[in-house]
C-alpha cells in the first residue's frame, strides 16, 4: 500500500521558510501571492497489513513534530 503523508505547520506557528519563499517570489516579479506556507510530503510504501494505528505512530513519533505541525495521511 502506498501512502502520501502531508506535514504542515499549525496555524499561528511562524514559518520563516514560507516568508523567504514569499519574498523571493516577489523579488522575481511574481505578483498576487498573498502568503506562502512551506511543508513536507513523505511517500511511503508499507505492507497492506499495516494498521492505521501503526501509520499514526510513524507520523507522531518521527515524521511530524505534533507540537507545531499537523499531518494528513492519503492512501494512493
Amino acid at each position: 500500500m502506498k501512502l502520501r503523508i502531508f506535514v504542515t505547520l499549525k496555524p499561528g506557528v511562524l514559518d520563516p521558510q514560507g516568508r523567504a519563499i514569499h519574498h523571493a517570489l516577489g523579488s522575481l516579479g511574481f505578483a498576487g501571492v498573498d502568503d506562502v506556507r512551506a511543508g513536507k510530503v513523505f511517500e511511503l510504501e508499507v505492507a497492506d497489513t499495516t494498521t492505521d494505528d501503526a501509520i499514526d505512530g510513524m507520523c507522531r513519533q518521527l515524521l511530524a513534530n505534533t507540537v507545531i505541525e499537523n499531518y494528513r495521511v492519503e492512501r494512493i
